[in-house]
């Protein structure tokens, strides 16, 4: 519990993302959709959440060994935003994937 409070506390990123899925995990329960989609659409919120916290653990550690500018520090952290973004794409093609027909 600890660290997610200290992640909503300094990370912007999580607390954006968290109030995005306590926005649309209503619309996961809520649509008319079979259980698997459901757990899809749920499950790849919370992937996004968790891939974000991971990353901004890199980041803090990466933050404490020292401030100065090392390749493999940069590396490490452009590596796990790179885990974020394709955290957001998964999210967002199986969200798109299940409801847009359902709208079309």
């Amino acid at each position: 519990m600890k660290g997610l409070k200290a992640a909503w506390i300094h990370e912007a990123a999580f607390r954006q993302e968290l109030i995005l899925a306590a926005l649309m995990l209503p619309i996961a329960l809520l649509v008319d959709i079979t259980t698997v989609e459901r757990l899809l659409l749920i499950s790849t919120l919370f992937i996004v959440l968790i891939v974000e916290l991971l990353n901004s653990a890199v980041e803090a550690v990466v933050d404490r060994i020292g401030d100065e500018i090392h390749k493999l520090s940069g590396q490490a952290k452009d590596i796990a935003s790179a885990a974020v973004f394709m955290a957001l794409a998964l999210c967002g093609i199986t969200w798109a994937a299940i409801l847009l027909p359902l709208v079309l």
